[in-house]
This record gives C-alpha cells, sequence and structure tokens, in this order.
C-alpha cells in the first residue's frame, strides 16, 4: 500500500533518528527480504556502517551510509520501520532489525514478506526505469500528454506505470483524476493538452496533501512513529463507494481498472463506460 507520501513520511520521521547512527549488529530472520547482496555480504557490510541520511526516490527509500553504500528499501504492500529499544520484545513479523550504537533496533516489519532491500554502491541502475518525481520541473502537463499519446490502456492504468507517474499508486491515482475530472477508463491517448495539466497538477495537489498529512492509514499500515496517517480522512473517492460525492452529491462509484479496485464520481468524472480496448 505505501505510495510517494507513506514513503516521504517514512523518510522525514527516519532521518533525524538514524542520522549520524552507527550499526552494531544485524539480524536476519527473512532471507528472501535481501535481494542484493547475498545475506552474508549483506550482514558483512552493514556493519560498522554509519547513516548519513534518508532520502526518497519515487516509493523507494534511500537509506545512505558512509563509504558510498546505499541500503535501498521498498516497503511493497505492508512493510514498514519501527524504532525500539534493545531488549524490547520483537514482533514475529520483524525480518530485518538492525541494531544501533545508541542502544536503539530498527525493525523492518512486514506481515505479507513481500518487501525488499538492496544494498549497493550506487542505486541509480535500480532506478534507472523509474519517470521523474512529480514534484520536479520534468513532470508537466507536456510530459504526459507526450507519455500518454501512444497509449491505448486506461488512464488509471498508465498513470500506476512508474516510468510515467513516479510514486503514484492506486490510492492518489484515483484521487488525482477526481480533481482532474478525468474518468479513469479514458483511453490514455484521447487526453487532450489540457487535461494532462489538469492531471498534473492534480497528482501534485493529492501527493502535497498526502504528505501534510502523514499518509492514508489503510488496513494495519502506520509510520515509524506508530501514529497513523490522517489523508484518508481528506480522500475525495478512495473506498467510498456509495457516499456522496463531496463536490456535487453523487454517489461514488466503485469499477475495477488493471485489476485494482478503483473509485470515481460517475457526474464529475464524466467519460468512458466500458474499458479501453
Amino acid at each position: 500500500m505505501p505510495e510517494l507520501p507513506e514513503v516521504e513520511t517514512h523518510v522525514l520521521e527516519l532521518d533525524p533518528l538514524l542520522r549520524g547512527r552507527a550499526i552494531r549488529a544485524v539480524t536476519v530472520g527473512w532471507p528472501k527480504t535481501v535481494a542484493e547482496p547475498s545475506l552474508a555480504a549483506f550482514q558483512r557490510q552493514l556493519i560498522h556502517r554509519t547513516f548519513t541520511g534518508c532520502a526518497r526516490r519515487a516509493k523507494y527509500m534511500l537509506m545512505h551510509l558512509d563509504q558510498d553504500w546505499t541500503l535501498v528499501v521498498h516497503l511493497r504492500m505492508t512493510g514498514t520501520f519501527r524504532m525500539a529499544a534493545v531488549g524490547q520484545p520483537r514482533p514475529r513479523h520483524a525480518h530485518v532489525v538492525l541494531t544501533l550504537d545508541n542502544g536503539s533496533e530498527l525493525r523492518f516489519l512486514d506481515q505479507r514478506k513481500f518487501g525488499r532491500m538492496w544494498l549497493v554502491r550506487d542505486p541509480e541502475p535500480l532506478l534507472a526505469d523509474l519517470g521523474p518525481e512529480p514534484f520536479s520541473p520534468r513532470f508537466t502537463g507536456r510530459f504526459l500528454e507526450r507519455a500518454m499519446r501512444r497509449r491505448t490502456a486506461d488512464i488509471k492504468a498508465v498513470l500506476l506505470d512508474q516510468a510515467v507517474a513516479a510514486g503514484v499508486g492506486n490510492i492518489y491515482a484515483d484521487e488525482a483524476l477526481f480533481h482532474a475530472r478525468i474518468h479513469p477508463r479514458r483511453p490514455a491517448r484521447d487526453l487532450t493538452l489540457r487535461e494532462c495539466v489538469r492531471l498534473c497538477r492534480g497528482i501534485r495537489r493529492v501527493l502535497r496533501s498526502g504528505i501534510e498529512y502523514r499518509g492514508s492509514f489503510i488496513g494495519t499500515y502506520a509510520p515509524p512513529s506508530g501514529v497513523p496517517g490522517r489523508f484518508q480522512e481528506r480522500h475525495m473517492v478512495f473506498r467510498r463507494t456509495g457516499d456522496p460525492c463531496h463536490r456535487c452529491g453523487t454517489a461514488i462509484k466503485r469499477i475495477v481498472v488493471a485489476q485494482r479496485s478503483t473509485h470515481f464520481c460517475p457526474r464529475c468524472q464524466p467519460g468512458a463506460t466500458a474499458p479501453a480496448p
């Protein structure tokens, strides 16, 4: 579930807690969490490394370490980090634990076990296929118009492509399409430049708000502090099936696009009523 705002919240909360802290021990309970390098090399290289800062690229966390190492983390569906004191009972789903030099532990919890970590010198090859950051100068209506030009798929499906809208997932795609007044089943290639400009603004708007409210509290997800985000209280369409639209009062509908639950207002987002070919 974690998308750009939830990952950004992780970074903002963890950076001041980790910066300058050295790793004294590494425990891995679920080896598949480590995608690169080998498990033995992962543990050996992390010992005595010091965190120099945390950053984000799309849905990836970049946990920078001394000597030019970077621990790249993708939370996937249920991954999250928690800080705890050494000696406190570890949850059953604590799959990677880094013991720090101040008597605390950085614990990676992942109930579904889909989260992955890469310990690399250069993260760029791993991130090479990602599109521009939604807040970067490159992410414009013109960029979206060019990206959509030859795409016959539904616009909702295209927004989930990380080469187009890096960091955007199911929640924020639905919300952005609502703000842009675009039906989620509109064929992407049919969008005009004006609509792409509106969509660019909609994406930035919902992502900024998502970060401001520390993400959406969906299912069991919560950021490292354990304090749930509140953006779900500001959802216009996502998981509001049957509820009245905040803008026009029409009942919110749910359909399936690209095998994902998709929510929209039939009046505010007029358009296609059948899946794009």
